[in-house]
């Protein structure tokens, strides 16, 4: 029978499950391990808050304490955002309490007080000893708990905790009380009230704060108590108003906010950039504006003064004055970035006309949506941009009406500028125009003039028709922005003094040629009368050259996103020693980023801006000292680098829900009032006043100046404010720090991913019960996909079950879908409205468990090669607690990018090159070790260190990692007696007829050859049936499985199902019998006629032992099927890849027949050299079938090359390793010099030597049938092919792997990092592959379509292999349509009405 503390303490668990803990915003980063420095203030509440108080607690019958509480509490719900607030609280019996009340957005200050009266009754009224509740919450104290702060694992005084912040009377406090709730995580803030009367007060009330100054300032616990009386002194107005509607904005902080009233100085308009340039060139004609690097030679540049520049852009704006080009008509300049750039931006001002630039790199259909959206009247190409796609042009010879075209503008070294011809026999469209150079156009740019249209990613407010039409090219939609020539000079002058700029200045032109921060890199020069720097695209993309080129030329001011920083830092070994100012904005900037530019350029001041397209500028800055200014600087920022405060004339305001000026800590979003915003959106006027919005602080607005009266081209004053959509807080200091934003999307490495997908599949694993998978930021500020979940089973071993929900998913999710970290948890934290509170999650890095050994005592047993590897993977993993000789580099959260580095690390370490592969070769620490030692030892003449027992560290190794011996696999596997025609069966009898029910088994149909062969076997023989096997729960999921597999090929046809053609076997490939029930497999053994094996698990980079469970085991069970109960023919489809080994290889070349692999080939060339897991499963599999046939079992293999699309709908495989390599050189822009022959076959071709060879019992006969592309299609062939669709340059191989692995490195988001193995590698050697004799398969289908035609079968199979290379445009059209490729360049692709509602198809496991 249950006592009444049992009862008492099983109430107190269920009140507190699911806690949401009360995170602070903090000043400082939460140290790990964590930290204390404790300080306290104390203060008297004043009195007139005092007696405020004394009339609650008159109405509520409340105590001051509790009213302080409540007041508190709304404090704390408006710093977190949370409702769900927990405190711990004293009791008269000194005996700790735990509260846990809600404080809605609705609920007034009465209702948070009655609140916590119910709530402080119900605690008291069922208080039990709070050691007693710990004890029940933490049955284990070590057990990880959302809740509480793990430790690290060397902390023995690890005590858990119920709240983060304490709340006692010091009435009812003792040092026991204290002790009691004290923790080595420890609260946060701990909150004393005391009454004490005296013959000055009535009622006396102070307060003491103990806060942890390493989390901290005391600015911040001061406006915090400040904030507690504004509480009081705003609700006192209104007892009923709205916690939302509660202003924290003190008096005194009031004062360091922007006022959202203030003048910003509406009508100082600086004056239009082209008069400063004008007027710089005048007055030093001769100083040199631009420095551009020649592409071609490498230290060359060509110079251009400021008259040249000036000079030339005037040719260009007279040119489009007197072709009609009228006052803010848009001009789309087809640019690149060069001298040329700067030239045609100046000239469109200088016309009075709007300039917007497009990216010859965007796809045709991208450039097509920017210019119906810009609606251009003018079009200036730039001569090095080349020349417009054919597609492009036509759109606009059809769908604009442009008066103006100059295009080919080009800036000479001696000076002269030409614009090109429209036709061949016109003259230069600049000719009648060049004797106006030295002639001003006199066009005057007021603020309000509108001089630049920019394009900003965005979907609200847009045209349906539009959207739907992006959507389906796979594009976002962008909207125009119209930029006003207010904010081209507005800061400049601010800026020359705050940062102390001048005319001896060396810029540099690094921003996207198509992305308004370009207009900052160009004008800040011209503005300033200083030098602009322009690189070529290899200094930019080029790990290191951009550090030593920003060297070379002693460049002084940069402007950068976070991302250049990265590649601008990335293996830089030069110094930049003049670099003094560099300005970040696009991103968000982390300590690392800073620390990192601070190595390089010790001399430097960062910058970090924040602004969006909408505001033209960014419009807000934090400066970050060099080093030696200010060595603690850094250690006082958190993580992430704050945005800072308004420039000159600007404002940053934090606005909450109810409108309010946000107060410290109150989270809110960020607007932008400055008088400089942009005009708005083109052509969406609704989208405008959605997001530019007049300032609802200043209703009756501000009034126009004598100044701004004499304004040309100016609206008058405008106070505006635009909506940022980020979300923000104030810091005491007034700075403002970004805290996200509600519409993240979630793209880690270039890859967009769906999180309720990877929750959907991790839901179904069958020992978690709960989970949530999220986007975490690592310790290296790398996004990472973070699962949490619950285990069915808490004793179930965490190590284990972690590896066993990875596998489980690898085989669900493609590899960079796979979450890098798992958090085991006891609860998922839940909001009170009972939905998971993502915000209570741990960090990971906090909460990983480890029942490892401490990494002290197992380093000592590590090799020096061992401790080399570990120490990388320590600074590349994301979680490295205790790393073991048999851990996993990939099951510790690595992948191909982190492999790269990882391998460029040792190649640093170890002096030696080490080769890609190895890490997915041995992906153990262990192991991995030893491939090291062993190419250290080949390729060095030097003996290894000794240890210091005196052995090499290759010496030492116990275990090898030797080339696996797959080949031993084969005598253990086969059964001489079962796979035999003497294993007592009745005489074998072929079954197979063109008009009988014959009865199919297929595997792999859900796969993309098992489409068309289930297709094909119902055609072939109209009256037989297939039994598919299908991984499934159930039937009824197994044939949807089948049908959207057929829908997506282009192949179902829904009167299979009417006419019970199809059946499922539900099974799995890796378990006995196939996973099919005892009864199932008798049932199939005793009805089915023949057996096509055509399933598998295809993988790129896993080892033979996980591949051995569903490829050979899975054949195994195919031979057991066709050898039970009564013999059945047994097809199966295997892979060139057997003969991937040198032996085979080295036949390349041999002339004639000899040089071909026969296919009664005995594969005994490829027993061992086998590199590739799959491809000695398949070895392995193929043997074992061939030892059967020749023991007189049915059975053959069919042995396809690289199986392409359907020969009609073009319809292929997205995860195939060609395709893949396509898109990575499209990517890349660039494609590699192989010859080597590629084996392309069309997979409606494979599946019809699968069928024919199903007809005839003599078939069977044949040991192997070789499917073989016999036109001599080469590598060099398929890019030629693709190089007539997209822009692509031929390169010769080592240049192309040199840019492919830069390009990776330095876009390390991007989707090409799965091929890097295959390329750094060598990829002409590992595509090498000999010729095939395919007499047999040819034979086969000359013969089966002979059959069919005689007996006059409606069936109309590929019987002969197409040359391929009249349909690699049908595949560049399906790829393109479903999503997988972008639209080409250079011409139309075919386009089927049939692959209309088709998408990417991912299959498990690649």
């Amino acid at each position: 029978m249950k006592t009444n503390k049992d009862i008492k303490l099983s109430l107190w668990k269920q009140l507190l499950q699911n806690q949401t803990e009360l995170v602070l915003p903090t000043d400082y980063p939460r140290p790990i391990p964590h930290k204390i420095v404790e300080s306290s203030i104390e203060k008297d509440i004043a009195l007139s808050v005092a007696k405020q108080i004394l009339n609650l607690c008159i109405q509520t019958d409340a105590t001051p304490f509790s009213v302080l509480l409540s007041a508190f509490s709304v404090l704390f719900s408006k710093y977190t955002n949370e409702s769900d607030i927990s405190v711990g609280s004293s009791s008269a019996s000194n005996n700790p309490l735990v509260l846990r009340f809600n404080v809605e957005k609705t609920d007034s200050l009465l209702d948070v007080i009655a609140n916590v009266l119910k709530t402080e009754e119900h605690a008291l009224e069922n208080e039990i000893p709070f050691a007693d509740l710990l004890s029940v919450m933490f049955e284990d104290k070590k057990t990880s708990s959302q809740n509480i702060d793990l430790p690290t694992s060397n902390d023995d005084d690890f005590q858990p905790s119920l709240f983060k912040v304490r709340f006692f009377n010091m009435t009812d406090t003792d040092n026991r009380t204290l002790n009691d709730t004290n923790s080595t995580s420890n609260s946060d803030l701990t909150i004393f009230v005391s009454q004490s009367s005296t013959l000055r007060r009535l009622l006396p009330i102070q307060i003491k704060i103990l806060y942890n100054s390493v989390l901290f300032s005391e600015q911040r616990i001061n406006e915090m108590f400040l904030q507690l009386e504004q509480v009081f002194s705003t609700t006192a107005k209104d007892l009923e108003m709205s916690v939302s509607k509660i202003d924290l904005v003190s008096a005194k902080f009031k004062k360091v906010i922007p006022n959202p009233k203030e003048d910003l100085n509406w009508d100082n308009f600086e004056g239009s950039i082209t008069k400063f340039f004008e007027n710089n060139s005048l007055k030093h004609p001769e100083k040199i504006c631009v420095v551009e690097s020649d592409a071609e030679v490498e230290g060359k540049f060509r110079k251009f003064t400021y008259k040249v520049i000036n000079e030339a852009s005037n040719v260009v704006a007279h040119r489009l004055i007197k072709s009609g080009i009228q006052r803010e008509d848009v001009v789309v300049l087809y640019s690149y970035r060069g001298v040329d750039l700067v030239v045609a931006v100046m000239g469109v001002l200088k016309a009075g006309a709007t300039f917007s630039v497009i990216d010859p790199a965007y796809p045709p259909s991208r450039q097509n949506v920017y210019l119906s959206v810009a609606q251009p009247r003018g079009v200036i190409i730039l001569k090095k941009a080349g020349e417009l796609n054919l597609m492009v042009r036509e759109y606009i010879k059809s769908s604009l009406n442009i008066i103006c075209e100059i295009p080919a503008l080009e800036l000479h070294e001696n000076g002269s500028v030409s614009g090109g011809k429209i036709q061949e026999w016109h003259e230069d469209v600049l000719k009648e125009v060049e004797n106006l150079s030295q002639v001003s156009t006199e066009v005057e740019n007021g603020p309000d003039s509108i001089g630049t249209l920019s394009f900003t990613s965005g979907s609200t407010g847009v045209p349906k028709g539009i959207f739907n039409y992006l959507s389906a090219l796979n594009l976002n939609f962008d909207t125009g922005v119209r930029g006003r020539h207010f904010s081209l000079t507005h800061f400049y002058p601010w800026m020359k003094q705050e940062f102390k700029l001048n005319e001896t200045e060396k810029f540099t032109m690094l921003s996207g040629i198509a992305h308004d921060p370009i207009q900052r890199d160009i004008f800040t020069p011209l503005y300033l009368g200083a030098e602009l720097y322009i690189p070529t695209s290899e200094h930019i993309g080029s790990p290191g050259r951009l550090a030593k080129w920003m060297s070379e030329n002693k460049i002084t001011v940069t402007h950068l996103t976070p991302a250049m920083g990265q590649l601008l830092s990335a293996n830089a070994v030069d110094e930049i020693p003049s670099l003094k100012n560099s300005f970040f904005v696009g991103d968000v900037l982390t300590k690392r980023d800073v620390s990192r530019l601070q190595v390089l350029a010790p001399n430097c001041s960062i910058i970090n801006m924040y602004g969006t397209t909408e505001t033209q500028r960014a419009v807000s800055y934090l400066t970050i000292p060099p080093v030696d200014a200010h060595p603690g600087f850094l250690s006082q920022q958190k993580d992430i680098m704050p945005a800072g405060k308004g420039m000159k004339n600007v404002q940053l305001l934090v606005i909450n829900d109810a409108g309010l000026m946000c107060g410290v800590g109150e989270v809110g979003e960020i607007y932008v009032r400055s008088g400089g915003l942009a005009e708005g959106y083109l052509g969406l006027e609704d989208v405008t006043k959605e997001k530019f919005i007049s300032n609802p602080f200043n209703i009756e607005g501000p009034t126009i100046s004598n100044v701004g009266k004499l304004l040309a081209n100016y609206k008058g004053p405008r106070d505006r404010m635009y909506r940022t959509g980020d979300l923000g807080r104030y810091r005491p200091d007034a700075l403002v720090e970004c805290t996200g934003r509600a519409d993240d999307q979630v793209k880690i490495r270039g890859f967009r991913i769906e999180l309720k997908e990877i929750d959907t599949h991790l839901s179904q694993h069958p020992q978690v019960r709960e989970n949530v998978t999220l986007v975490r930021r690592d310790k290296l500020e790398e996004k990472t996909l973070c699962s949490y979940f619950i285990p069915l089973d808490s004793n179930h071993d965490i190590g284990e079950l972690l590896k066993d929900i990875r596998e489980y998913l690898k085989l669900k999710l493609p590899s960079y879908a796979v979450p890098t970290v798992f958090v085991p948890l006891t609860r998922m934290p839940l909001t009170p409205n009972g939905k998971i509170d993502k915000n209570a999650l741990p960090f990971p890095d906090t909460v990983l468990v480890s029942t490892r050994p401490s990494s002290t005592d197992s380093d000592k047993n590590l090799t020096t090669t061992e401790k080399i590897i570990k120490e990388i993977w320590n600074v590349l993993l994301p979680h490295n607690n205790d790393i073991q000789p048999s851990d996993n580099f990939f099951d510790l959260g690595g992948h191909s990018v982190l492999a790269t580095r990882l391998v460029f690390e040792l190649r640093k370490k170890v002096a030696c090159v080490i080769p890609l592969s190895v890490v997915f070769k041995e992906p153990t620490l262990k192991f991995m070790a030893l491939e090291v030692d062993k190419i250290i030892q080949r390729d060095s003449n030097n003996l290894l260190q000794k240890n210091d027992d005196g052995l090499l560290d290759f010496e030492r190794k116990e275990e090898t990692s030797e080339e696996f011996n797959y080949a031993a696999d084969l005598d253990v596997l086969d059964d001489k007696v079962a796979f035999s025609m003497d294993n007592g069966l009745e005489e074998f009898k072929f079954m197979i007829e063109n008009d009988r029910e014959n009865i199919f088994f297929v595997t792999g149909v859900t796969g993309f050859l098992g489409a068309f062969i289930l297709r094909d076997l119902l055609q072939r023989y109209p009256a037989s049936k297939v039994i598919c096997h299908v991984r499934a729960n159930s039937v009824e999921e197994g044939l949807k499985r089948i049908e959207e597999n057929g829908k997506q090929h282009l192949v179902w046809r829904k009167e299979w199902l009417e006419n019970d053609r199809i059946s499922v076997a539900c099974g799995d490939l890796s378990m006995p019998r196939l996973g099919l029930t005892e009864e199932a497999w008798d049932q199939l053994s005793e009805k089915v006629d023949l057996i096509v094996h055509n399933g598998a698990l295809v993988h790129w980079v896993f080892p033979y032992t996980k591949l051995r469970g569903p490829n050979v085991l899975a054949t195994v069970e195919a031979l057991k099927l066709s050898t039970t109960k009564r013999f059945k023919p047994l097809l199966f489809v295997s892979s060139t890849s057997v003969l991937d080994t040198a032996h085979y290889s080295n036949k390349i070349g041999m002339m004639g027949e000899s040089g071909k692999v026969l296919e009664s080939d005995d594969l005994e060339g490829s027993r061992t050299g086998l590199h590739s897991g799959y491809g000695q499963t398949k070895w392995v599999s193929e043997k074992l079938i061939m030892r059967a046939q020749e023991r007189g079992v049915p059975c053959t293999i069919i042995r396809p090359g690289y199986i392409v699309g359907h020969s009609f709908t073009g319809v292929g495989n997205t995860d195939d390793f060609l395709w893949r390599l396509v898109k990575g050189c499209i990517q890349l822009g660039k494609i590699p010099k192989i010859s080597n022959v590629v084996n392309m076959v069309p997979v409606d071709y494979v599946s019809a030597v699968i069928v024919s060879v199903a007809g005839k019992k003599d078939n069977l006969t044949k040991k192997a049938y070789h499917i073989w592309h016999p036109h001599s299609f080469r590598f060099d062939d398929l890019f030629k092919e693709i190089m007539l669709y997209y822009p692509v340059v031929p390169t010769e191989y080592m240049h192309w792997r040199t840019s492919l692995m830069e390009f990776t490195f330095s876009e390390s988001d991007h989707a090409l990092y799965p091929l890097l193995h295959f390329v750094l590698d060598d990829l002409p050697t590992s595509t090498r592959s000999p010729e095939l004799d395919d007499q047999n398969a040819k034979s086969v289908c000359q013969n089966d379509q002979r059959i069919v035609r005689s007996n006059f079968l409606l069936c109309s199979l590929l019987w002969k292999c197409p040359d391929v290379k009249d349909f690699i445009g049908l595949y560049l059209g399906y790829m393109s349509k479903v999503g997988f490729l972008e639209k080409p360049e250079w011409k139309e692709l075919p386009h089927l009405s049939e692959w209309d509602d088709l998408k990417v198809i991912s299959r498990r496991g690649q």
